[in-house]
């Protein structure tokens, strides 16, 4: 991907500038931070960005903005967040190559693309605005809507599906596993027990039965929503979430260039987790402990940029509420495979 957009020769990236008015439909969490961290790698002609979970742009197109000589390719499952982030991007022209794909297919897009190595990649993991806020998609517990929860509407088994097939057993699994609720086998039969009455179709239903299998005890002290784990739990099933992330995590590091970037957003434990182990990994010397002198074929092949996973802060937790789960880390490439 060359470069396309009459940048001066040598340019660097500026800071970071405020976004249009689109940010009033999404407000990117840690949008700043994220800049500031990736640019670094972005400022020579004909650097590529990639934005493996595109949503609706808001993070690609502050970085487009602080650096004018990037290229970005935007991948994104969900056809509605392509569609918007399309919109919201069409200002930057030929700089922008946007996919509809899963991130864990981030291989083959750049392959088709003709890229062997990139300047910053970052994934936003979770869900959108636009997938939170949309009724019909099914993701929201708090209003009655057709139980889909599928990123990509265009194929795969919907929530609904998931909760009047499964076996008992295989419910539990899913909600025990992903949504660490620790009432998943009571509402596993729960579920089971009330789709044998009527099918599941909307969420409404769905959510009643959840709240009734957790002890009226228990749901009195918690300070959250008494299906929120349990919908956490199918939506990254239905998706395969934590299937596509343990893929994509090595193959974008791969990918990166000498001086590349990535940084990752995660919005809970089982997503920062892998994450977490993964940067480690790759920041850490593969030489036997003890070693005098590690060999240069052992040295770690990146650094890490932020000491732990950063939080937003007080200001955007402020005016930004749905960031407050956030937790961005990021690694720099400092060295080829050997």
């Amino acid at each position: 991907m060359g470069r396309t957009d009459g940048a001066p020769e040598g340019a660097s990236c500026a800071d970071p500038a405020p976004t249009i008015g689109s940010d009033s439909l999404h407000q990117p969490v840690m949008r700043d931070r994220v800049v500031a961290l990736l640019t670094p790698a972005l400022n020579h002609p004909g650097a590529v960005h990639v934005d493996g979970t595109l949503g609706m742009g808001g993070h690609a197109e502050a970085v487009l903005e602080a650096c004018p000589a990037a290229s970005l390719v935007g991948i994104d499952r969900d056809t509605q967040a392509l569609a918007l982030a399309g919109r919201r991007l069409a200002r930057f022209g030929d700089r922008v190559h946007l996919v509809h794909a899963v991130h864990d297919e981030l291989p083959s897009v750049l392959d088709d693309l003709g890229l062997a190595r990139v300047d910053s990649v970052l994934l936003d993991l979770g869900l959108s605005s636009l997938q939170i806020d949309r009724a019909d998609r099914g993701f929201a517990y708090s209003v009655d809507s057709p139980l889909d929860m599928r990123m990509d509407q265009e194929k795969g088994r919907t929530a609904a599906d998931l909760v009047n097939a499964d076996s008992r057993q295989e419910l539990t699994r899913i909600i025990s596993r992903y949504g660490e609720e620790r009432f998943a086998g009571r509402i596993a039969a729960a579920i089971v027990a009330a789709r044998e009455e009527q099918p599941f179709t909307s969420s409404a239903r769905l959510v009643k039965v959840i709240s009734g299998a957790i002890p009226a005890a228990v749901r009195r002290r918690s300070h959250s929503h008494p299906a929120k784990k349990t919908f956490q739990a199918l939506r990254i099933a239905v998706n395969g979430e934590m299937d596509t992330l343990a893929r994509v995590i090595p193959e974008a590091l791969s990918r990166l260039a000498v001086g590349g970037r990535m940084a990752v957003l995660a919005y809970h434990s089982l997503e920062d987790r892998p994450v977490k182990e993964a940067f480690r990994a790759a920041s850490s010397d593969s030489a036997p402990a003890g070693l005098p002198v590690v060999p240069e074929s052992m040295t770690a092949r990146f650094i890490t940029l932020t000491r732990g996973a950063e939080r937003p802060d007080a200001d955007e937790l402020t005016t930004n509420p749905r960031s407050g789960s956030a937790r961005l880390r990021a690694v720099q490439r400092i060295k080829e495979e050997v």
